[in-house]
Parts: structure tokens; sequence; C-alpha cells
């Protein structure tokens, strides 16, 4: 992203003058909690994708076996 350390620790210091010091660990327990949701939901998609696929691939290869028995 082109993001370096000086710009890191200038928005930093504009997140405790905007949020103050008392609330920051609260936006940074809400901002896991969701990062932490993200992960899950995208983890159940992939599952579901994969089980999907599996049962395609199951199926195809049970009419393959079909044709040539």
């Amino acid at each position: 992203m082109g993001v370096g350390g000086g710009e890191i620790i200038f928005i930093l210091l504009i997140v405790l003058l905007f949020f103050g010091s008392k609330q920051i660990p609260n936006i940074a327990r809400t901002l896991g909690k969701g990062i932490r949701e993200f992960n899950r939901a995208t983890d159940e998609i992939k599952r579901e994708i994969n089980d999907h696929t599996r049962d395609i691939s199951d199926n195809l290869s049970g009419k393959k076996n079909d044709l040539s028995g």
C-alpha cells in the first residue's frame, strides 16, 4: 500500500487526538471482533464451496464409472 512508518505514526496520533486514550482499547476490541467474524465467514464460504465441488466431483466420477462399467 505504500504506507511507511511516518504515515502510521501520524495516523495513530490523529486517532489518539480524535477518540482519546480511553476509547482506543474499545475501538481495537471492536475491530478485532469484526476481523474475526469476517475470517469465520470466509472460512465457512470456502468450506461450502469445497463441499459442493467435492459432491460434484464424486457424482461425475460415479457417472464415469457407470459409463465405463
